[in-house]
């Protein structure tokens, strides 16, 4: 077992829809768990529940930042099918709601795209890329996750004016990319608001990923941009390409920029 599945394991009470999970203080960013990898904990809830093999789609209100330790994961059965199921799950911590996701699951497939209109961007190879860390606060997920910037977009030591990051991405214990790391690995990046001088604390409110592929072996090529900064809200679109350039997941949120 990799050390993500490890992290992400869920434990179903007897005769209940209610799994228990132990969240991880190192997969956070300033104290708080990374959203993806929440994300990543209530898909496994959701699939189980159903008796399905991948998640397909997943969306999440995140209602409330929970903290590292023992969490509860309520589950509902929406609708079961033949090819695709539809499942609920609530993250409980301290009799609080704190994510809110729908998961739509069934099984994937490594099959070659009929047609894609996003090909991978260029991108230096990871030993010429530099690693992604922020003087602003400690991110723990680093310990765990090694993320290598293109130098193009890197926020650091100056914002480039784009908000547009570019990062490889893959787990520091060797572990191969599976489709609950394609939940995690969008949301890893460095906010891309940065590159606008807009520095600090940037909690997601709501996220979306779709997954398109079973991703081959190797780093995953992670590409993300803002369209909008208004109000003090931004979004973030991004897309992730396995090591033979296919698309393997697609991801939109929206984000609260700091003050």
């Amino acid at each position: 077992m990799s050390e993500f599945e490890a992290v992400t394991a869920v434990r179903r009470r007897p005769d209940s829809e209610i799994y228990d999970a132990d969240l991880h203080p190192g997969w956070a960013i300033g104290g708080k768990p990374n959203g993806g990898y929440l994300l990543a904990t209530l898909a496994r809830a959701g699939c189980d529940v159903v008796g399905t093999v991948h998640p397909l789609a997943v969306s999440a209100h995140y209602l409330r930042a929970p903290s590292a330790g023992p969490a509860e994961v309520h589950t509902e059965v929406v609708r079961l099918g033949r090819r695709v199921c539809t499942s609920r799950a609530t993250l409980w911590q301290a009799g609080k709601p704190c994510i809110d996701a729908l998961i739509t699951s069934g099984e994937l497939h490594a099959d070659e795209a009929v047609w894609d209109a996003e090909p991978a961007p260029a991108m230096p190879a990871p030993q010429d890329c530099v690693a992604a860390g922020t003087p602003r606060f400690d991110v723990e997920l680093f310990g765990h996750v090694e993320l290598l910037l293109d130098p193009v977009t890197a926020p650091f030591p100056e914002p480039s004016g784009d908000p547009r990051i570019r990062f490889w991405f893959r787990l520091r214990d060797g572990s191969p990319p599976d489709v609950l790391s394609l939940l995690l690995a969008p949301d890893t990046g460095p906010p891309t608001v940065f590159n606008l001088g807009v520095f600090g604390w940037s909690p997601t409110v709501e996220l979306t990923v779709l997954l398109r592929g079973l991703p081959a072996p190797g780093w995953l090529l992670c590409e993300s941009q803002a369209r909008l900064l208004a109000g003090g809200w931004f979004d973030e679109q991004a897309s992730v390409w396995d090591s033979t350039g296919r698309l393997v997941a697609q991801a939109r949120q929206l984000a609260l920029a700091a003050d």
